[in-house]
């Protein structure tokens, strides 16, 4: 049964031991409920972790037509798109057709759960006074969610980018409670060059006169969209490879008639280039539809998470868990990289948790993972339904204990 909704979850105590009276978590189903039986480990659900910005509206609803309602006229948490529509569907890789797929706002995001935007105990906003967010707070928040909705044991967690944290997340705190986990464009930790742009991110966005310490909430405040734009632009360029951004930029020229004002006295002499087109033309999309609190609360998530924390490797984190990893990456995506993938992989093997990490080479970069579904769609249906057997499914490893033979990747991906 498809269905959207938001579910008041009580009480909910984040992890930095601040608690909010009323936790909402807006959330989308898709497809008939099937709980575990005598003949499977674990019944049909699967649960879908959105990305930084996304949202709950992963796939398109049946009485929109395969092609959405991408005209901006959705009453889905203010997001028209599907964002991963070409991946989660009828007949798609994630066949919501034999499967129960759930995918829950984040707490901290502005999609309908609460945050930042919500409101609060006094009626207002809660703007910083929200409490501080973790994505181990997303995994128990959507464990609660499943308990609401009856779903117990799940035959998947699937996610990507720090949605792949996220569902690398479960098979830590909830390692008995899933069969397969894929983890897609991502990693169990950020490395220091991407902790750096996320910090000149923040900082764009606090420096914004408009945004007042986080208090710009109303008619007769302005919000801070220039410090948003920026901070999306940096991430923009962050998702794309520097092949990907050659191929479809390179030094082109959008014209000097563009008809944008500039600080820059200087600026209308020279030409105002394509790369630049793309990240306006982003920036003020996205300024439209996300909020600037939201934005800090959720990259700060993302930076602070760390799979290991608590255990003395990754590996020990993993040591519980009884169920089968996908590690799923990109050659081409600097951002959670091969080589990182490929750490975990490692780390699953000396925990003995059944693994594979199936490399797709890629000049996309990050966005690989949405924008090709054509190469991810494959690995991800075998796995939820075969685990790291499926045919699809390849692995670095020259061979997996059974003998069956998979593709090596060369080790120069792997870095230093």
């Amino acid at each position: 049964m498809n269905e959207r909704g938001v579910a008041d979850l009580g009480e909910f105590t984040f992890e930095c031991g601040e608690s909010i009276e009323h936790l909402e978590i807006a959330y989308e189903t898709y497809g008939e409920y099937e709980p575990a039986d005598g003949d499977r480990h674990a019944g049909n659900a699967v649960l879908v972790c959105h990305a930084l910005t996304g949202s709950q509206h992963v796939a398109r609803r049946p009485e929109r037509g395969d092609g959405g309602n991408d005209d901006g006229s959705s009453d889905t948490a203010g997001q028209a798109r599907a964002w991963w529509g070409d991946v989660v569907g009828p007949g798609k890789a994630i066949d919501t057709g034999e499967q129960f797929v759930v995918c829950a706002n984040v707490p901290g995001s502005c999609y309908g759960s609460s945050g930042p935007p919500t409101e609060g105990p006094d009626g207002e906003p809660w703007g910083t006074d929200f409490p501080p967010v973790t994505v181990a707070d997303w995994t128990r928040a959507q464990r609660r969610l499943l308990d609401h909705l009856g779903v117990g044991r799940l035959r998947a967690v699937v996610g990507g980018s720090v949605g792949g944290m996220n569902a690398l997340d479960w098979a830590v705190q909830y390692p008995d409670d899933v069969d397969h986990v894929a983890v897609v464009a991502a990693a169990p930790r950020l490395d220091a060059q991407c902790l750096g742009l996320d910090t000149v991110a923040r900082r764009a966005i606090t420096t914004d006169p408009n945004w007042n310490g986080g208090d710009y909430y109303g008619d007769d405040r302005p919000d801070p969209d220039d410090g948003l734009a920026q901070a999306r632009r940096i991430g923009h360029i962050m998702y794309l490879s520097k092949a990907s951004m050659d191929g479809k930029f390179g030094r082109r020229s959008a014209g000097r008639g563009h008809g944008r004002e500039s600080p820059d006295p200087a600026a209308s002499f020279f030409p105002y280039r394509d790369v630049e087109s793309y990240l306006d033309y982003n920036a003020e999309r996205f300024v439209e539809r996300f909020d600037a609190n939201a934005y800090l609360y959720l990259l700060r998530a993302m930076d602070e998470y760390d799979a290991a924390a608590g255990y003395e490797s990754d590996a020990a984190a993993l040591g519980a868990f009884d169920g089968e990893l996908l590690c799923l990456s990109f050659t081409g995506d600097w951002h959670f990289t091969v080589g990182q993938s490929e750490e975990l992989a490692e780390a699953a093997r000396e925990a003995d948790v059944p693994v594979a990490h199936h490399v797709v080479d890629s000049d996309h970069g990050h966005d690989a993972f949405l924008v090709e579904p054509e190469r991810v769609g494959p690995p991800l249906a075998d796995f939820v339904a075969d685990g790291v057997a499926g045919q699809a499914v390849t692995d670095t490893a020259e061979s997996s204990d059974d003998g069956d033979e998979f593709a090596p990747v060369h080790t120069s991906l792997f870095g230093d």
